[in-house]
């Protein structure tokens, strides 16, 4: 790119700039020093490339979404949590918001992940114990007892029975006098990635995506700031990937709901804002910097070019990060804080838009209080006391973080190349959705994941890759944490309150909701207000999930040797 172009640029960004509001801060190093915005070439001077760096708040948003960076609006403090029933996680959740968090991120126990109620059989040992248990919209409404949901934006991490779960906060939302069209958040509901990793589903990807088309329907019409689709890299990042598998699945992943919208007739530049992405931030700091930057612009130029996104925000990538669990050790538990620090400088050094800082203990169990005020800590001492939100994307020009930018956006094309070429251009939903459920089918997105997964534990077996406290520096003064245990009274209390519930409620109603949700999936028609007239009745996560299990059957993954 010319001189002239470059100063066309610079000029354009510090119009945006100049018409943004920013917050009133000091903006200067520690010692008193101003520093500007945001940097880039000296006037004057030529920079071959600068079209695919650019400026903050500009296509191709490699160096973020908007002109001021974090001096406009720093990223969301959004922590992870739950645990045991909805109660004791509405008191973790008053501590964390007094405590300076802003935003809230639902952990769910295993039997909600699943669709299971808490006195199912299967459910038998498990309630409450890696996260909170959900059965009905009285325990969203219990979770969410004295906090706003008007104000509060609030993320789930759920995908299996994400539909549901998603009308019982609509529920609690109504039970508090809160409009759900004024609804704030994230609901994760992104299937793709539990074939390809994480193992949570109810049935085979079709009747998840019909049910997913439904909620995209409703909130573009609906509820304008609701984020429906968080498309999730992290668990696959944690299941083994690479950085570019991470990118390259999770962005093609995105792409396929793309394509669901599309061929629900739905306008890319209304549903496209409602896409939202949730990655890791792993400990090599460099590379994952670069992977934030290539995924914005990754995702700018195939919505605008593939996909024929006009407006800005339906180019934008937005998305959350969450440090990486997988990199955590049981052995000296202190070393997490440095290692959950830096990954986390990455996710803002990378432009995320929220963050989520694991706990020391987490790879043994539920944080405990200390470790969670101190996995909170870790964010605003970056926030607060470093100065790396006074610059937009101030490794941008970096000769290293540029080349890593360019080779991990070049294998992540190269990765959609081979998902495209097993699909078909009639399927009709698109091309890359043919591609990834090929894949899926053929188990060659686990395959991946476990070959680069193999690799990377031969290598710290070897001692090729060093884990400090594991296979290097072994000696240790550390005792024994004292962690978090969730009491199987919180089973037993759940299974008691959850029964008490059934009694009390009208049986007559909750099976005319029930029955409307069934029709719904029968004559193609939008089940969310069928679905939402059962959950106001009460009907449990689990009588919504077993009928529709009765309705689509389940699913089994393909055997792989």
């Amino acid at each position: 790119m010319d001189a002239e172009e470059i100063e066309q640029g610079r000029q354009r960004w510090q119009q945006r700039y100049d018409r943004a509001r920013k917050r009133d801060a000091d903006f200067t190093t520690l010692s008193g020093d101003e520093v500007q915005p945001v940097y880039g070439p000296p006037a004057g001077q030529a920079h071959e490339g600068f079209e695919r760096i650019g400026w903050p708040g500009e296509y191709p948003y490699t160096r973020g979404l908007h002109a001021t960076g974090y001096r406009g609006r720093t990223w969301t403090i959004r922590q992870f949590a739950g645990f045991g029933n909805a109660e004791q996680t509405n008191e973790r959740y008053r501590m964390i918001l007094e405590a300076g968090g802003g935003g809230l991120s639902v952990a769910f126990d295993m039997p909600t992940l699943m669709g299971y109620d808490s006195d199912d059989a299967r459910s038998l040992g498990e309630v409450g114990h890696c996260g909170v248990a959900i059965d009905s919209a009285a325990d969203m409404e219990v979770l969410f007892n004295g906090i706003p949901l008007g104000d509060v934006t609030t993320s789930m991490t759920i995908s299996g029975p994400a539909v549901p779960i998603f009308c019982m906060y609509l529920v609690a939302a109504e039970r508090q006098g809160v409009d759900p069209g004024v609804l704030n958040g994230t609901l994760q509901t992104d299937i793709f990635k539990e074939y390809i990793a994480q193992k949570e589903w109810l049935f085979a990807p079709e009747p998840h995506l019909r049910l997913i088309g439904d909620l995209m329907e409703y909130c573009a019409q609906g509820i304008p700031a609701y984020k429906p689709l968080s498309v999730s890299g992290y668990h696959i990042r944690e299941a083994g990937a690479t950085a570019a598998q991470e990118l390259a699945y999770t962005l093609a992943d995105g792409f396929a709901y793309v394509e669901l919208g599309l061929s629900r007739g739905l306008d890319v530049d209304v549903f496209a804002p409602g896409l939202s992405f949730f990655f890791d931030a792993h400990l090599d700091f460099f590379e994952e910097i670069a992977k934030f930057r290539a995924a914005r612009r990754i995702w700018a130029r195939w919505l605008r070019d593939r996909y024929g996104a006009k407006s800005e925000k339906a180019q934008w990538l937005r998305f959350h990060t969450q440090t990486a669990g997988v990199s955590l050790t049981a052995q000296q538990p202190y070393n997490n804080v440095v290692r959950t620090a830096v990954e986390a400088l990455s996710a803002v050094l990378g432009g995320t838009n929220s963050l989520h800082t694991n706990a020391l203990d987490e790879t043994l169990a539920l944080p405990s209080e200390q470790a969670a005020e101190i996995a909170l800590r870790t964010q605003q001492v970056l926030m607060e006391e470093t100065g790396v939100a006074n610059v937009a994307d101030p490794l941008g020009g970096s000769w290293y973080v540029e080349a890593l930018t360019d080779r991990i956006e070049a294998q992540a094309e190269e990765i959609f190349q081979r998902i495209l070429a097993k699909g078909s251009e009639d399927h009709p939903i698109g091309p890359m959705t043919a591609g990834i459920l090929r894949g899926i089918e053929e188990g060659w997105f686990t395959g991946e994941i476990a070959e680069a997964a193999f690799q990377y534990q031969q290598k710290v077996e070897k001692g090729e890759k060093r884990v400090v406290g594991v296979n290097c520096f072994p000696g240790s003064v550390t005792k024994e944490l004292e962690i978090l245990r969730v009491s199987h009274e919180v089973e037993r209390e759940q299974v008691r309150v959850l029964g008490a519930r059934k009694a009390a409620r009208d049986e007559a109603a909750v099976r005319a909701g029930l029955d409307a949700m069934l029709a719904a999936a029968r004559d193609g028609s939008n089940m969310i207000p069928s679905m939402l007239q059962a959950v106001r009745a009460e009907a449990t996560l689990g009588e919504i999930c077993d009928a529709l299990r009765g309705e689509w059957g389940t699913y089994r993954e393909p055997a792989g040797f």
